[in-house]
């Protein structure tokens, strides 16, 4: 699991600074892993060697939005939902991370390997 704390400013001109957890379960991986054939990881890594910048942007946005969760108060769930994934696409922290992961090959690598489950 990703803990990542984003300032950004909010639509009320409010410098905000605020913790956002990201994580990918290993069913959620091998879902992702047997949805394109050939594997989704090939695939993405086609797509980066092929510099296809509109893939990748669909890549990150899907891959932080899948990711994107909030852990319950006892810390036994990890709750993700179409409705919590809107919310924070719809905030000005979403617009921070994208930029930054669009932008900078380093803080994508280490936030795709902080999302990902550690191998057994």
């Amino acid at each position: 699991m990703l803990k990542k704390v984003i300032k950004y400013t909010d639509f009320n001109d409010t410098e905000r600074e605020e913790t956002f957890y990201f994580n990918l379960s290993k069913v959620e991986v091998a879902e992702m892993e047997m949805s394109v054939s050939g594997g989704w990881v090939a695939w993405v890594e086609k797509v980066v060697e092929a510099q296809s910048e509109p893939e990748l942007i669909k890549i990150f946005k899907e891959v932080i939005l899948k990711a994107y969760g909030e852990k319950s108060p006892d810390g036994r769930r990890f709750i993700k939902s179409e409705e919590l994934s809107k919310e924070f696409s719809e905030t000005g922290a979403f617009e921070v991370l994208f930029m930054e992961l669009a932008t900078d090959a380093d803080a994508a690598a280490a936030f795709f390997n902080g999302i990902v489950p550690e191998a057994d």
